[in-house]
């Protein structure tokens, strides 16, 4: 069944999400300790993201193929999330069921988060933690971006913070986060980000890790989401798998920095994790595309990890679009796939309000101290 705005031009669906926006700035009383106009993110401001320059050029299928993938590799591993490894037949069609029985096709929270910060940054041209928040809340509590109306599938961390910020308005997810809490919620939703920001990965990293604070602010979370974001919009801007995936060198020594310098090329089946840890999702996704030769093999080796094996499927399935593009979609998943054309309209929205963001720069989050987080 078509979108509600089939057949729109660009520039018709980027107006829909703006002028149908849910939210005014005014529609919370907002404490002393939340977001001020003045707290602006001056990292970003410098990097001059109202005027973006690039010598590389975005790929139309391969941003398409991000967003559609997270989809996707949330819709297959919807089967076996939960499921301890290899205590399943092995899945290799969009079948549905699983924990939340689902029919085949439909998707779980990573998607309807994805979703949710999509319609934000097309509405906002900008990134607006309040107003990300406020969409969170109304797919938690109403079901607003879910393909069955209601919120059945959320991670505790996310939660919290929803609950913390309903109740007053204000946004606790800020400072350097508990390192025992570190989900991969903020990463699984993450490729809006990398639409709206391409082809400037500093930009998309910037973002990643504002939009990781409002829920999964660990500084581990912040950097899988930048690290994430740069491969994503490298891929997307035309890179092959051997240059997005080469070994890396990242300013900081801890476990996202071994992953970038390629440490996950020595696991095996039998010691990659699956967990619902980001530092484990995100290797275990880079591990399935790095070892596969195209999406669909990459995204039946991924899920069948088991574990949080949505979660694990919709990254690995950013990746995979990125590299392989929607082309690279087998068509009897995408055919399944609920919502695919809101999905595909998204994705055109974010390319289109990337390319002509909001002067005011991204709303940056303040610690409890007050001050600006760097």
């Amino acid at each position: 069944m078509g979108g509600p705005l089939s057949g729109a031009s660009e520039s018709d669906v980027v107006a829909h999400y703006k002028f149908h926006n849910p939210f005014s700035r005014n529609d919370f009383s907002l404490g002393s300790n939340t977001i001020s106009e003045s707290f602006f993110d001056d990292d970003l401001q410098d990097r001059g993201r109202t005027g973006v320059s690039s010598d590389r050029e975005i790929n139309l299928d391969r941003a398409l193929g991000a967003l559609l993938g997270l989809a996707v590799g949330d819709a297959l591993g919807a089967a076996l999330e939960f499921s301890k490894r290899d205590s399943q037949p092995e899945v290799r069609d969009i079948i549905g069921g699983g924990p939340f029985n689902l029919k085949p096709g439909e998707w779980t929270d990573d998607t309807s988060m994805a979703l949710c910060l999509a319609d934000s940054l097309i509405a906002r041209r900008t990134f607006d933690p309040l107003d990300l928040m406020r969409r969170f809340v109304l797919w938690w509590r109403e079901g607003e971006n879910s393909v069955t109306g209601r919120c059945f599938d959320i991670g505790v961390a996310t939660r919290e913070a929803l609950t913390d910020f309903h109740r007053t308005g204000k946004l606790a997810g800020v400072g350097r986060g508990d390192p025992n809490r570190a989900g991969n919620g903020s990463l699984m939703r993450l490729a809006p980000v990398a639409l709206f920001a391409a082809p400037d990965p500093d930009v998309a990293a910037t973002l990643a890790e504002l939009q990781s604070k409002t829920t999964h602010p660990a500084v581990v979370c912040q950097a899988a989401c930048a690290f994430f974001a740069r491969l994503l919009v490298e891929a997307i801007a035309g890179g092959d798998k051997e240059e997005v995936l080469r070994d890396r060198k990242l300013g900081e020594r801890g476990v996202v920095g071994a992953i970038a310098a390629g440490a996950w090329k020595t696991k095996t089946r039998e010691t990659i994790s699956s967990s619902g840890y980001v530092v484990s999702t995100l290797e275990a996704a880079i591990w399935a595309v790095g070892r596969s030769d195209c999406f669909e093999e990459a995204l039946i080796l991924a899920v069948n990890l088991g574990g949080d094996a949505d979660t694990v499927g919709a990254v690995a399935g950013q990746l995979a679009g990125a590299i392989w593009g929607r082309r690279g979609i087998p068509p009897r998943w995408l055919e399944k796939i609920a919502w695919r054309e809101r999905i595909e309209e998204r994705a055109m929205a974010l390319l289109e309000a990337g390319k002509r963001p909001s002067r005011a720069t991204p709303i940056g989050l303040i610690s409890s101290s007050g001050h600006r987080e760097r």
